[in-house]
């Protein structure tokens, strides 16, 4: 059978996301990208353009696709078809669970990716932090959670995991402090910093609660709380963690578990600008695809239990990692390892 991959959006996620699959479909043993348009705009003619020469093929809802073709687009198949006809569906639009219904009526897809904020549509998952609880043939819905719930957890697992499997954790607090809007977007930009309530009681906001449900998925409870809140900036996020631990660590032992994470990258820089500036030289379009950046100059302890610092979150680049990690998965989970190991030039050591 081909093996297609039909990915629904081109906003932050998808359209990295496409172009990432299509200039890597021999190295991933793709057949076949195809991506879906909701709306046919005349200022998106370029990025869709693009997307296509690049390999992937267009899909349009029937009611739109004269209005496509009017802009000098040409659709190759209607979006319910290109649906039915993929290997492996990943939507990329905040209207994941509303999808789903549409998803769970359809027989040809062997899975279906969510992600970011779409909390039940399937189990969560995170490249390197819960691939064993991932089950073939059993889980045809995967939510790849958020960019700053990625961060998070890998802090937690570098620094809690023991050699056992378990975790040394007493308690883990972060406060993420995101940017407002994405240089891409125009919208939602605010003139100074916006706190969050703390909406869930248990674990805060949601990138503590959606990162203690991924450990969940592994058989652990972890005492995780975040905050959150919104500063006026289009570059990175920036967490700051604060974890308490039942066995002793100092400085170096906490900033070597950190550089022995082939997936975290270790800075000397303190600056988000700087950062998001290596990124947009040295990543891929732009997207630095490691799990979290660690400013290694904030890392810190107090005692010999506890470590704080500050670390940047790519913004959705470890997400997009994910996405991808999960859909080879579900396409071969004997080979997916290997064939993700074309995009290590892009999880870097150092920034």
């Amino acid at each position: 059978m081909p093996r297609i991959v039909h990915v629904v959006g081109t906003g932050t996620i998808g359209e990295p996301l496409i172009g990432l699959l299509a200039d890597h479909s021999k190295d991933f043993g793709l057949d076949e990208v195809t991506f879906h348009k909701r709306t046919p705009l005349k200022h998106e003619r370029p990025k869709v353009e693009s997307l296509v020469r690049r390999g992937a093929k267009l899909a349009v809802d029937g009611d739109s696709r004269a209005d496509f073709e009017k802009l000098g687009h040409k659709p190759a198949f209607e979006a319910r078809e290109a649906i039915e006809r993929a290997t492996v569906v990943i939507d990329c639009t905040p209207a994941g669970n509303e999808n789903k219904q549409v998803y769970g009526t359809v027989s040809g897809p062997i899975g279906f990716i969510a992600q970011g904020s779409e909390f039940g549509f399937g189990k969560m998952y995170a490249r390197g932090i819960n691939d064993s609880a991932l089950a073939h043939g059993q889980d045809r819905f995967l939510q790849v959670v958020s960019c700053n719930t990625h961060n998070l957890a890998v802090v937690v697992k570098t620094l809690a995991e023991n050699h056992d499997g378990g975790f040394d954790l007493e308690s883990a607090r972060f406060v993420c402090m995101r940017r407002a809007n994405d240089i891409s977007q125009e919208k939602d930009y605010i003139p100074a910093p916006k706190v969050s309530p703390h909406d869930d009681e248990e674990f805060g906001t949601h990138q503590g609660r959606d990162a203690a449900h991924l450990f969940k998925t592994l058989g652990h409870d972890l005492n995780i709380y975040s905050s959150a809140m919104k500063v006026p900036t289009q570059y990175m996020h920036t967490i700051w963690f604060d974890l308490a631990l039942r066995a002793p660590v100092t400085r170096a032992g906490a900033i070597q578990r950190f550089a022995d994470n082939p997936r975290i990258a270790l800075t000397e820089k303190t600056s988000a600008t700087v950062v998001f500036s290596f990124g947009r030289d040295h990543g891929y379009y732009g997207r630095i695809l490691s799990q979290t950046v660690v400013s290694v100059p904030t890392v810190t302890t107090r005692g010999d239990h506890e470590v704080l610092g500050f670390c940047f979150t790519p913004q959705d680049g470890n997400a997009i990692l994910s996405s991808v990690a999960a859909t080879l998965w579900f396409i071969d989970p004997e080979s997916y390892e290997e064939r993700l190991q074309a995009l290590r030039p892009y999880l870097f050591r150092e920034v």
